[in-house]
């Protein structure tokens, strides 16, 4: 039976790019889907034929973008918040109470709080996305939270107490007034562990990685499915392709190197990279759409670029320097392609530290990334045949069809 399937989500294009994939994945399957996200992304959703419905302004996408306490390790949570997930609570929820009916299905992704609230009060049959492990809590194997590592090296004892202080802290003291106020106006009771437990649907919780990059803990939710990376990138415009062909083909393959879609202030970043690539004798590719992060000058063999497709560029690239966002990231899997990562905050210091383990490249924490340190990753990043073989085995384990396949059946099983 067709189904009328609302997929929403609260980010960056790291976090829209699947959401479309998983549309269009949907759509071919012959269902009406809808997706919901800031406006900012409207017109990329409607070019890959999907109907999309706003939640938030692209001013408040872009005002949240530019504040630099985006990255903040401490005040970067309390910023998502109040810019993005507590403003959406009731549109969201207003949302999905205006489209709802017999064969209304939600898949949302890990911010959307008012698809929760929706699936208590309307009982919409809804699935939890979550496109990075370090959502989910685990008492064994947490990977890294920030500086900490809350592996198995980790007494239990410990790990319980630092959760408990994060969330009286940090997210329930933000976010919990607020929701529970909400929740109140609807007859529904107070909730805690927001981002212990709520963030779940207890029907169904997707995540979208595989159990080899992130294994399933004992203590993850028992509705938990993996079904591996999905991976959609937009075209970019046609001269920029056109560019990045030109240079690719002049010369030695070029490290690709990006901070992110949503980072507007990585202008050290840049600085020492571009350093470390003249020092190194390496051509590169920088790609943002916020050019006045930049050098002024750039020397020959570094060229800017505001947008391109990473499945089509990066498998002609050498390696990938970037922010350890889990799109990319993936992407980057898939090309075969060494990873340096040097992660802002958030999941990415965690994406970062998973990839170290598997051996794929390495992590520098950003405080410590310069000129010196970046020359040496990079070196050894290019030289290593031990990383070179890793990549190249994983690269045929990133199945994007499949993927998309399982995660579209498990969204059907819901109705």
């Amino acid at each position: 039976m067709p189904l009328r399937i609302l997929l929403a989500t609260i980010g960056s294009s790291g976090d829209v790019h699947p959401v479309i994939g998983l549309g269009r994945a949907l759509k071919a399957r012959g269902h009406q889907v809808t997706v919901v996200t800031n406006d900012l992304f409207s017109e990329q959703i409607r070019a890959n034929g999907l109907e999309f419905v706003p939640l938030g302004t692209r001013a408040e996408a872009e005002s949240l973008m530019s504040d630099p306490r985006l990255w903040h390790p401490i005040k970067g949570f309390g910023l998502i918040a109040e810019g993005a997930i507590l403003p959406n609570i009731r549109r969201l929820y207003e949302i999905i109470a205006e489209r709802r009916g017999p064969s209304t299905v939600v898949a949302a992704t890990t911010l959307c709080l008012g698809a929760r609230v929706a699936e208590e009060k309307l009982a919409v049959p809804t699935a939890s996305i979550h496109l990075q492990p370090g959502v989910f809590r685990s008492m064994v194997d947490n990977g890294r939270l920030g500086p900490f590592d809350f592996g198995p090296g980790m007494p239990r004892a410990i790990k319980r107490m630092l959760f408990g202080y994060i969330d009286a802290v940090y997210v329930d003291r933000v976010i919990a007034p607020r929701l529970n106020a909400f929740r109140a106006t609807l007859g529904l009771p107070a909730v805690r562990g927001i981002f212990r437990d709520y963030i779940h649907s207890p029907r169904l919780v997707l995540g979208l990685f595989p159990d080899w990059f992130a294994a399933p803990q004992v203590d993850w939710p028992r509705n938990t499915h993996l079904t591996g990376f999905v991976l959609h990138d937009s075209g970019g415009e046609a001269q920029a392709h056109a560019e990045a062909d030109d240079f690719l083909a002049s010369g030695t393959p070029p490290l690709l190197v990006t901070p992110g879609s949503a980072a507007m202030d990585r202008s050290r970043f840049f600085l020492e990279t571009v350093k470390a690539c003249r020092r190194a004798g390496v051509r590169a590719m920088l790609v943002t759409n916020h050019p006045g992060q930049l050098p002024v000058s750039l020397p020959a063999g570094i060229r800017a670029f505001a947008y391109l497709p990473f499945s089509r560029v990066l498998p002609r690239c050498a390696a990938l320097v970037y922010h350890g966002g889990i799109g990319s990231l993936a992407q980057a899997v898939r090309a075969g392609v060494p990873h340096l990562v040097v992660p802002n905050a958030h999941d990415q210091p965690d994406n970062g530290q998973r990839i170290e383990r598997l051996g794929l490249g390495f992590s520098i924490n950003p405080g410590r990334y310069r000129e010196r340190r970046a020359v040496r990753a990079i070196g050894d990043l290019l030289t290593s045949t031990a990383i070179r073989q890793r990549c190249r085995e994983f690269a045929p384990r990133i199945d994007s069809e499949a993927s998309l396949g399982r995660a579209c059946a498990l969204i059907e099983g819901l109705a």
